[in-house]
């Protein structure tokens, strides 16, 4: 695959079809467990699983951090040269010792410190013992998710985008099985669906681990010339959609506290529903990121805008199919979603409806902002990508998550991430259309 001489269309939906694989199975390790665990646990076991959410959420968000800003500044590197020279290495050595320095920090933070963290979160007297126990196996192996997410990203700007999704799917399908296995048959109840969840993850990083044996694997680990130059580099890149993640871990903390203020227990399960459709739709928003992110990166650094231009195109009109399906799934079909995680209580087939297509409609725009910071990561765009991902993530959402029940009903807390996307779409799409007409007009697209 040639990045500045293949056609646009079929290089970027082949990379989309390797990605979505890669984010649909990652966010079937979460959808899993908490359908099994809902299943066996009920609507406490529910709620527990939406405590634990924000740890997946930091952990993923950091092998993003240094997978994402290394491999934008990799592809950039090499579209320059239009060969390998090694230079793209430093990048790649710099994440790489990044992301063992953020595993480690991490690891230590849960070890030490995991029953003030999921009390913050939210959990409460009666889940704690729940999402603690989800957790045990978990931390054994914490470091592995992270370092699984910061390899998907190289493989895929290393031409390899197949292996990733062969990794990702590997790990998905034991994590779907042994879900079922140990936590029915072998009645371990939530700790079954963590022990599920781990051991699928290393098993990830096994498989993506022998793109080193292959041929076609270019990455090699090389003395960087000025380090802490190059990983401020590689954080600044990869800041963005760093956040992103990061900041669902924030607004599901917020959310958590202030539903169990206002609401109770009942709607904080169906929270804990909420909470894996969107990470099913920002999954599939990921893979249209991630999917055009390395063909802009390398033909920015080619100069050819024409290229740019054509991928974007193609990314646009995914976002909108993937927008409307979930929008439209939310509005025609929420008490599917809750019996797929959990057997309900009356109370929550009464309240669930309401909450799902209130909150759904937040999916319109949601696929939009997310693939946006990809965009302006991959066109050396960081300070845009930071707004939408700071404004999104933290500071428009956490005032209306804080703001709304209060001033309002509590149902209007509901209402925060539909406003939030809204007021976000508009600074997109004028920097977007801005930011494209300034590329270059050196080279056609194909």
């Amino acid at each position: 695959m040639d990045f500045v001489k293949d056609k646009i269309r079929p290089l970027y939906f082949r990379y989309l079809g390797a990605a979505f694989g890669s984010a649909l199975i990652t966010s079937i390790y979460s959808i899993v467990d908490m359908a099994m665990v809902g299943q066996y646990q009920g609507p406490d076991g529910t709620a527990a699983l939406a405590v634990v959410a924000p740890v997946w959420n930091i952990i993923y968000s950091l092998g993003l951090l240094t997978g994402i800003g290394g491999s934008v500044l990799f592809g950039t590197t090499r579209g320059k040269s239009k060969v390998p020279t090694g230079r793209e290495n430093e990048y790649f050595t710099v994440s790489v010792i990044g992301s063992v320095i953020l595993a480690a920090a991490s690891w230590i933070a849960i070890l030490l410190f995991e029953q003030e963290l999921l009390t913050f979160f939210g959990a409460t007297e009666d889940l704690l013992p729940l999402a603690q126990n989800y957790l045990r196996p978990i931390r054994a192996v914490l470091p592995v998710f992270l370092l699984n997410q910061m390899l998907a990203a190289f493989l895929r700007s290393d031409g390899n985008p197949a292996l990733a999704t062969a990794g990702v799917l590997a790990g998905g399908i034991f994590n779907i099985f042994g879900d079922y296995i140990f936590v029915f048959p072998m009645n371990m109840g939530i700790y079954g669906a963590g022990l599920a969840t781990a051991i699928g993850s290393c098993i990830s990083l096994i498989v993506q681990l022998s793109h080193f044996f292959s041929k076609k694997n270019t990455l090699r680990l090389v003395r960087p010339s000025r380090f802490l130059h190059k990983a401020r580099k590689v954080f600044v890149t990869g800041f963005s959609t760093f956040f992103i993640d990061v900041a669902m871990g924030i607004l599901t903390i917020l959310f958590n506290r202030q539903i169990v203020t206002y609401l109770g227990s009942g709607a904080l399960s169906v929270y804990g529903v909420i909470i894996n459709i969107s990470t099913f739709v920002q999954c599939c928003a990921y893979s249209v990121g991630q999917a055009s992110q390395p063909i802009i990166s390398v033909n920015f650094g080619a100069h050819l805008g024409g290229r740019i231009r054509e991928t974007l195109r193609c990314a646009l009109g995914t976002v909108a199919f993937f927008a409307l399906l979930w929008t439209g799934l939310s509005f025609a079909a929420p008490l599917l979603f809750i019996q797929i995680f959990m057997e309900p209580t009356a109370e929550i087939l009464a309240i669930a409806p309401g909450i799902i297509r209130t909150y759904g409609l937040s999916f319109l725009l949601l696929p939009l902002n997310i693939f946006s910071t990809y965009y302006f990561q991959a066109i050396m765009k960081p300070s845009a990508a930071f707004v939408v991902s700071v404004s999104r993530g933290f500071v428009i959402s956490g005032i209306l998550i804080l703001l709304l029940p209060a001033v309002f009903s509590p149902d209007s807390l509901w209402f925060a991430m539909p406003v939030t996307e809204l007021l976000t779409a508009v600074y997109v799409l004028v920097t977007m259309y801005k930011d494209t007409r300034a590329l270059p007009d050196t080279g056609n697209a194909q």
